[in-house]
């Protein structure tokens, strides 16, 4: 694993949770689609999901994804050593690829392919 790269939010509002985040952090998304609205925060995304099946909304409904080099090899990885399928690896837009896992104590553990993150360095 590379580090923490996004933090999703599953909303069923997708537009109106755009519009909310859009004032709080006083910034547009730089990447808007139907399908995911992800912002640059210091050099972390948060992302903003419409909810999936099994997903929970609110308080739990957050996924951490884990920056790896190659999504579908992590993930595949993840299964071998016992995690349950969550969501399959899926290509986003832009060549970034998400997926995730339930552990074995049943945690979401997401993964994260992104050509596009660059981690920034450490302000003094």
């Amino acid at each position: 694993m590379l580090g923490l790269r996004s933090v999703g939010y599953h909303v069923t509002d997708l537009a109106g949770a755009k519009a909310w985040y859009t004032r709080v952090l006083r910034a547009k998304p730089y990447f808007d689609q139907p399908f995911y609205v992800g912002f640059d925060v210091g050099g972390f995304e948060l992302g903003l999901l419409p909810p999936e099946k099994g997903q929970p909304l609110g308080a739990g409904g957050q996924i951490a994804y884990w920056g790896v080099p190659k999504a579908a090899a992590a993930w595949k990885r993840l299964v071998k050593l016992g995690a349950k399928p969550f969501h399959k690896v899926t290509d986003v837009g832009d060549g970034i690829k998400v997926g995730a896992v339930k552990d074995p104590f049943g945690n979401i553990l997401g993964v994260i392919e992104n050509p596009h993150f660059k981690v920034k360095a450490a302000r003094s």
